[in-house]
């Protein structure tokens, strides 16, 4: 049963990276059919991400109300049927239409699944469960790229990955009965059943906004350094534009390895030591990237930084439940998730802004600095938490 249950769980995850990147691998031959301009796919994009926004503000609710194994089922049969829908498209605004189902799943099944996996499995397995979404970000392009490659089409493309999410969903379907009934996130102190959390209510425990704020930096720094990593070498360094390509990918190769990795760290060093180990690697690599001696150092200063982030973001959210308390464990979630959106959607874009009219060699500077921000409200999460446990 546990053993079952945990294998669709790591499926549900690759699931949940299958779709992620399919939609930059698509848009150069989706785009001159749709006959829109090429900046019209960060409309797309926006839609989704202001979809998993609201989606997982709203997580708590949907959670309590149909439990993690029917949320996750619910929200995986909705992405299948949005990115089925993708691939008969013939407008760009039945694109723009079906991104709303599209992110309004994928954002619930993201908190819910990571609330549940924090408060039922170990750290080890959170560490892993990430690194299989690596995994599925990595397919998504991957079968993108065979279908372009054969002739079949972007739209094919598309009706693969909702054949293969349409699958999950009945997977999902028969593992309900082995979903736990009555998780202890549902749970008070007192043994009532706890009830969910306004936003207002969130921002008033004691940690929260530091934890979103730390959040929030650390999804700006990964989606900055996947977006810009690569035009920073070869704009600034010199490097030549295929070589940028490669290492700028092998910043997400390391953070997929490096989340292996950490699963077995894990069993030696608690969720705060990890965070901690996390963000001092991180440092480590952008003070190789910002080193101006010689370009082997920066390439070799992404991989670093893909290691070091590694463990950050699953240990923030597998410690969630031990800070905060198993039945708030959803509600802060769930705002993490949307902090994390919101830096994702916000910071690659004001950085694109940066380079415009500074320069692009700010790019190690423009990540150190919310690295920095993201290291003090760590710390001061620690500290603050620490006092009330006193």
């Amino acid at each position: 049963m546990f053993s079952f249950l945990l294998a669709v769980i790591y499926l549900s995850f690759i699931s949940l990276g299958l779709p992620d990147s399919i939609l930059g691998a698509a848009w150069p031959s989706m785009q001159p059919m749709l006959d829109v301009p090429v900046s019209y796919a960060g409309i797309v994009s926006s839609i989704i991400a202001v979809g998993t926004i609201i989606s997982s503000l709203m997580s708590d609710k949907v959670t309590r109300a149909l439990g993690a194994g029917k949320t996750t089922t619910v929200s995986v049969g909705m992405t299948a049927l949005a990115l089925l829908g993708f691939s008969f498209v013939t407008k760009f605004w039945q694109l723009c239409l079906l991104a709303i189902p599209y992110g309004l799943g994928a954002g619930s099944v993201d908190a819910s699944l990571n609330n549940y996996v924090a408060l039922h499995y170990s750290s080890k397995h959170m560490s892993w469960l990430h690194c299989m979404w690596g995994v599925g970000a990595a397919l998504g392009p991957s079968i993108m790229g065979v279908a372009l490659t054969n002739s079949w089409g972007w739209d094919k493309g598309y009706l693969i990955v909702s054949v293969i999410q349409m699958v999950l969903t009945v997977v999902l379907i028969i593992s309900l009965p082995f979903w736990k009934k009555r998780s202890k996130d549902e749970i008070c102190e007192n043994g009532e059943k706890s009830k969910s959390l306004s936003l207002i209510q969130v921002f008033k425990i004691k940690g929260a906004k530091a934890i979103m704020l730390m959040f929030f930096c650390y999804c700006a720094i990964e989606a900055t350094v996947i977006l810009w990593a690569s035009t920073y070498l070869n704009s600034y360094r010199g490097i030549d534009a295929e070589t940028a390509a490669l290492f700028g990918s092998m910043y997400l190769i390391g953070m997929t390895v490096g989340r292996a990795v950490s699963g077995f760290i894990t069993a030696k060093l608690n969720d705060t030591q990890m965070i901690r180990l996390g963000l001092g690697i991180t440092t480590v690599g952008v003070v190789m990237v910002l080193l101006p001696f010689n370009n082997a150092l920066s390439l070799a200063g992404l991989i670093v930084m893909g290691l070091g982030c590694a463990p950050i973001y699953p240990c923030i959210i597998h410690s969630t439940p031990e800070r905060f308390g198993a039945d708030r464990s959803q509600a802060l979630i769930g705002v993490q998730m949307a902090s994390a959106y919101t830096g994702t959607c916000l910071m690659p874009p004001l950085f694109g802004l940066i380079a415009q009219y500074i320069g692009i060699y700010l790019f190690p500077v423009f990540i150190a600095v919310i690295l920095i921000l993201s290291i003090v409200m760590h710390e001061y999460l620690c500290h603050s938490l620490k006092k009330t446990q006193k």
